[in-house]
């Protein structure tokens, strides 16, 4: 193992993005915690710009995604949501259901494991954000929660597949239409997330093991990784997720929607 490297990062002026790589595992965390880590069109920038870094980095072997307290992320923002729907993306092209880096789903293209670190809530968005990691160690805090149906927004990365994946379709089913949230003794039970541990533990726990994966051959690990991605992703869903979002937001996005859209958010006070 080479010398450990320690260079926390900004990612933007405001440092709504922190990267931090040491000891081969490079550290991502969602830096907005006065907007508990809600995903604006800056954040949605920088999280995969990190991730490139990281991915590209000799130094890294294992990447870590987490948010500063007291959130994980709360979702999309709802103040750019609700006015111009910008941190939405582009979903109106043939194959809106790739990035514009080829992929599906929120990150970039990664060859290497990506664990998620959820220190509170993952709400939507940001749920999604966590479903799209390789695994999941929860802090006692953390809650989880799709409220697509009370924003009125469609999922667009993978909610609807990774979801029952990993808890059963009854019990996603009743996440999506109810909104209700999961706390992370039931995200254990479910087998939504790998670990639940005290808060103030959480990244060095996570951490440990990182360097449990750090410590293994990485030709192999990445080849693991591949192999179930391959497995876990069926390209008729994540297109037929990806059509009907696009399907919505062409019905419910004009303007007078998209108006009377945020002053019932702003007025119902839900979460995110």
């Amino acid at each position: 193992m080479t010398e450990p490297t320690c260079r926390p990062t900004s990612l933007t002026g405001d440092d709504v993005v922190l990267l931090d790589i040491s000891e081969r595992i490079a550290t991502i965390t969602l830096n907005r915690p006065d907007a508990r880590n809600a995903l604006s069109s800056e954040v949605l920038r920088k999280m995969p710009e990190a991730m490139r870094i990281a991915e590209a980095s000799d130094d890294v072997d294992v990447l870590i995604l987490t948010g500063t307290d007291p959130a994980f992320t709360a979702g999309l923002d709802l103040k750019e949501l609700g006015s111009t729907g910008g941190n939405l993306g582009n979903d109106t092209g043939a194959d809106a259901n790739l990035n514009t880096d080829g992929v599906r789903g929120p990150f970039p293209r990664l060859t290497k494991p990506l664990i998620g670190s959820i220190n509170g809530v993952a709400v939507t968005g940001g749920f999604e954000l966590a479903l799209n990691c390789d695994f999941l160690v929860a802090s006692e805090h953390a809650k989880f929660g799709d409220t697509h149906a009370r924003v009125g927004v469609m999922p667009g990365w993978g909610l609807t597949i990774l979801l029952p994946q990993a808890i059963g379709i009854r019990r996603a089913r009743e996440m999506s239409f109810t909104g209700n949230f999961m706390s992370a003794d039931e995200a254990l039970q479910f087998g939504l997330v790998n670990h639940v541990v005290p808060h103030d533990d959480l990244i060095d726990f996570t951490r440990r093991l990182a360097t449990d994966i750090v410590g293994n051959e990485q030709d192999s690990v990445r080849q693991i990784r591949a192999t179930y991605n391959s497995i876990a992703t069926n390209d008729h869903d994540w297109e037929t997720e990806s059509r009907d979002g696009r399907a919505w937001r062409r019905a419910q996005f004009s303007p007078e929607k998209v108006a009377a859209r945020r002053e019932r958010i702003q007025s119902r006070g839900k979460t995110q």
